[in-house]
């Protein structure tokens, strides 16, 4: 009777398994799109991104996808030549090509380095070296001048360092705050924030008094190296600008050179932890447009300390008005007269996903890999999901 029991309860498992593998693949088979073709061969240039998309409604999913198939070793090992093929209920399996070439990778910084801005956040920049003149009491330096540095204590010989230029001060967007609060908050040299000084944004959300800060934007503008340390009555340290970049002016900031802001590739994947969806919102779009699409540069109001880091993916929407049932209130009544049981909630609207690419503590700096329709400041961040 033992024997027979011991019998039963192992086809009982096996069984189980069975179902259990069978649900998990038709999950699987609910992500493929209706059009996916047969079968692929990766081609050089090609990126995890552009593969996926391909073959899953949601590119980002491409590693979970292939952990659902146990004969592949490494979802981000795929090469020019392989055969990408869709098996029995919607598997994916690759036949291996001849793999004379490196593997296809992600999404690769040198297909994106383009669109890319050299931005980071610090909590302050007061205290950081800055510009205090320039060769000849110039206005502008620009490759081959010579700026001089006050603070930068410590410094030696040939020390290469970035100049950087303040550029907006952030601030956590409240629910109610969203779309009345675009406003230009950009510094000037002594760091004072003034209206409409050049800057890498068009418009910037954030407020003066109201909001939690989320930090300072660190623009880089040009780099240099030191020829010249303090010494005697001379109280400033020597950069010779080398960088063909921006003009520096003074003002601007120093900091050491970071020698690889970016990461080498990137593989997109959802969100680590639960988003909160009314603080994650677009602060500003780069290239001083009020909207964005696909490979324009948006600050975000989240970052590491929201779970983010480089390579989450996020859908942007346009939050949803509280529109006036002019039906039922009447076409004559202003909006100021009109009582909430006659407004209707409309709802959000999706305009695209966007990639981090560079991670701070409260923001991040991502690019739009692709979108229906414009991003705007203040547009809300969401699962990639998101329906």
């Amino acid at each position: 009777m033992a024997v027979i029991l011991k019998r039963l309860s192992h086809r009982l498992k096996v069984v189980g398994a069975a179902a259990l593998l069978t649900v998990g693949t038709f999950a699987v088979a609910q992500e493929f799109r209706g059009d996916h073709p047969d079968t692929y061969t990766v081609k050089r240039g090609d990126t995890l991104w552009d593969i996926a998309g391909r073959f899953l409604k949601r590119p980002w999913l491409w590693p979970e996808i292939w952990q659902a198939n146990p004969q592949i070793a490494n979802p981000h090992l795929i090469y020019p030549g392989d055969v990408i093929s869709l098996a029995y209920l919607d598997r994916v399996g690759v036949t291996p090509g001849p793999r004379n070439d490196a593997p296809v990778g992600a999404i690769s910084l040198s297909d994106i380095e383009a669109y890319l801005r050299d931005l980071r956040v610090v909590d302050s920049f007061k205290e950081l070296p800055y510009i205090v003149g320039l060769e000849e009491d110039i206005a502008r330096g620009v490759i081959g001048h010579m700026a001089y540095i006050r603070g930068l204590e410590g410094a030696q010989l040939g020390q290469r360092y970035a100049v950087v230029r303040p550029t907006v001060r952030y601030a956590r967007i409240g629910v109610r705050e969203c779309c009345d609060m675009m406003s230009r908050n950009d510094y000037d040299f002594r760091g004072g924030r003034i209206p409409g000084f050049g800057t890498a944004w068009s418009d910037t959300a954030g407020n003066e008094v109201r909001g939690e800060e989320l930090g300072h934007e660190l623009y880089k503008v040009n780099a240099g190296s030191v020829t010249r340390l303090m010494e005697g009555n001379v109280e400033t340290t020597t950069l010779t600008l080398d960088d063909p970049n921006l003009e520096v002016r003074v003002g601007d900031r120093i900091i050491p050179v970071d020698a690889q802001p970016y990461d080498l590739q990137f593989f997109p994947h959802p969100p680590k932890q639960a988003l909160d969806e009314d603080r994650a919102r677009i602060l500003a779009v780069a290239n001083s447009l009020t909207s964005g699409g696909p490979r324009d540069v948006v600050a975000l109001s989240v970052g590491a300390q929201d779970g983010i880091d480089n390579g989450t993916v996020l859908s942007i929407w346009r939050q949803g008005t509280n529109a006036v049932d002019r039906v039922e209130a009447g076409y004559w009544r202003g909006d100021e007269t009109v009582t909430k049981g006659d407004r209707v909630q409309l709802p959000d609207e999706y305009s695209g996903h966007v990639m981090i690419f560079r991670t701070f503590d409260k923001v991040s700096y991502g690019l739009v890999m692709e979108g229906i329709k414009p991003s705007r400041v203040g547009y809300k961040l969401k699962h990639p999901d998101a329906k």
